[in-house]
Parts: C-alpha cells; structure tokens; sequence
C-alpha cells in the first residue's frame, strides 16, 4: 500500500504536469503575446520563436510528468523539470528590470514577488518525483 507521503507526491507531479500544459498550451495559443513579454531583449532570438520553443517544451514537461511514474526515470524527469525552471528565470528577472507589463504583473512589487515563486516550482519538480523518504521505507 502507498504511504501518505507517496500518494502527495503523485498529486504533486501529475498538478505540476497539468500545469506545465496548460502553460505550454497557452505560450501556443491565448498568452501567446502575454509571454513575449518575459523574453529579454538582449536574448538573440525572435521573441515569437522564443515563446513557441518553450511552450513545446512545456508541453513535452507536463506530458511526461503525466506520464512517468518509475524511478529512476522519474526523478530524473524532476530534474529536468527544476532545470527548466532555472533556464527561464532570467526572463523572469527581465520583466522586472525592463519593466514589462504582463499576466498582471503591472508593478515593480508584483514583478518581484514572482520572482519568489520560481524557486518554489523548482522545489515542487524536484519534491514530487524523487524517491521515497526514509520514512516511507519500512
């Protein structure tokens, strides 16, 4: 029987997965625009193409963590995903510093609060698919 901890976990990555799609979904379709916003103007790309890049890789991300459930590849596939994460945050801090409105983040405050949150998506991938605990061993 799966322990309590485990169980969490599995909601944790298949929530994060749904996430990443509908994140990926949108840099394809509605948000399309709103995301160009976090690409940095010193990035040598088209914005567009940026955008576009990422929403597949979003969307290959959340497929998978819909979909992997064995370790090791599971916690790998965490990892990957924590990476992810860290790759985009400097569009992140590129907002901030450019000051560029978008997904309501209209303020300096509002921009560097979400900041805070990217480390917390990089905890969620790397929590929600490694190996159990010592305490769920027993």
């Amino acid at each position: 029987m799966a322990s309590t901890s485990s169980v969490l976990r599995g909601i944790g990555q298949v929530a994060l997965g749904a996430a990443l799609l509908t994140a990926g979904i949108g840099h394809l379709t509605n948000a399309r625009k709103e995301f160009q916003a976090q690409v940095p103007t010193w990035f040598p790309a088209d914005p567009d193409t940026v955008v576009v890049g990422s929403g597949i890789v979003e969307i290959s991300l959340g497929t998978a963590l819909v979909a992997t459930w064995k370790q090791p590849a599971r916690r790998r596939l965490g990892a990957l995903v924590a990476a992810f994460f860290v790759a985009v945050f400097p569009g992140n801090i590129a907002q901030l510093v450019e000051r560029r409105d978008a997904f309501g983040l209209d303020t300096d405050r509002k921009r560097a609060l979400r900041l805070l949150g990217q480390p917390v998506l990089v905890a969620w991938a790397l929590a929600s698919t490694r190996t159990r605990s010592v305490q769920d061993k027993g």
